[in-house]
């Protein structure tokens, strides 16, 4: 697959801008009419989970499910975003020509709802003890990269709602230790309060995970990404990032992350089952999207069909 990756690329001024920052943003993918009408399809599509690539029965924890990750495996209008041009250009600007999404997560706030807890992700074994991703030459115990993501506001995503923080900058070190383990309890799920602010971890407690027991995130420094419906943010996974409360009574806020990697990236190496947030799932099902280049390694297991039977090929066009 050869794609002319020029038309969205992001400039040298906005490369050092991210290099610098780990962050750009926000960035227009869909104006709020698109949204609204792509959004109100996916609401009713995702209920069909007769495709779905994980069953719900051993997923479902607290309040999460982890059931509806990659539902852009089975849901061609979610796939279709995926391999957006606007969104796929702009990475393969940071990654290389040669870019694979791995994995996708609705992140849903709604009324009353805690702030997601500071925190980074390298390897992603935050939560399942096991390295999910893995760059050429890094190991479990070695800083690397993580995973870019790229963070679009399904709706209006506000200070009110809980949206988005990130600390600039704050991508060039690791405050956490991902080889620990965090205790998961779902007692603690919108019960906390840190520093006044009521944040979590959707049952963790991710200061568990600290480098420094005693050292505290400079919030000072944060950014709030306000962002309108069909906006996104993309940042690296190990940039210091959180989200505020919701502090509304009926404005919920839904954010839906795709995250994506150069081809070079060993993906669940070894795994064959995520087990996290209190759920399991199987990786049978499981594949990576190519949405950009060729896969030039042949490390990890490529889907060419959605789980509906669509070439992968017809979202890329």
């Amino acid at each position: 697959m050869t794609l002319d990756t020029q038309q969205w690329q992001l400039s040298e001024t906005e490369l050092e801008f991210f290099r610098e920052n780990g962050y750009i943003g926000p960035l227009t993918i869909y104006t709020p009419e698109e949204m609204d009408a792509l959004w109100r399809r996916a609401r009713r599509e995702v209920l069909d989970r007769s495709h779905a690539a994980y069953p719900v029965d051993e997923a479902l924890s607290g309040a999460t499910n982890i059931a509806n990750y990659d539902r852009h495996l089975d849901v061609d209008l979610l796939m279709q975003h995926v391999c957006n041009r606007k969104i796929t250009d702009r990475a393969a600007s940071i990654l290389g020509p040669n870019v694979l999404c791995w994995r996708t997560e609705f992140f849903p706030k709604y009324p009353g709802d805690e702030g997601t807890d500071w925190h980074q992700a390298d390897t992603f074994a935050n939560a399942s003890g096991k390295p999910q991703i893995l760059w050429p030459g890094e190991t479990d115990t070695e800083f690397g990269k993580g995973t870019l993501t790229v963070w679009t506001a399904f709706t209006d995503a506000t200070r009110e709602n809980g949206c988005l923080q990130v600390i600039p900058g704050s991508h060039h070190r690791m405050n956490y230790d991902e080889t620990k383990r965090m205790s998961y309890d779902t007692a603690q799920i919108n019960s906390k309060v840190k520093d006044g602010v009521p944040r979590g971890f959707f049952g963790y407690d991710y200061r568990e995970l600290q480098i420094d027991p005693d050292w505290r995130p400079s919030e000072e420094d944060a950014f709030d990404l306000v962002m309108r419906r069909g906006q996104c943010v993309i940042f690296w996974s190990t940039l210091m990032h959180a989200s505020l409360p919701n502090v509304t009574a009926k404005s919920h806020r839904m954010g839906f992350a795709t995250r994506y990697v150069p081809t070079s990236v060993r993906v669940y190496p070894d795994t064959d089952r995520v087990e996290e947030y209190g759920g399991s799932i199987p990786l049978d099902k499981w594949g990576a999207v190519l949405v950009s280049g060729e896969d030039d390694t042949g490390h990890n297991k490529i889907l060419r069909e959605s789980l509906r039977g669509t070439a992968i090929s017809e979202f890329l066009r």
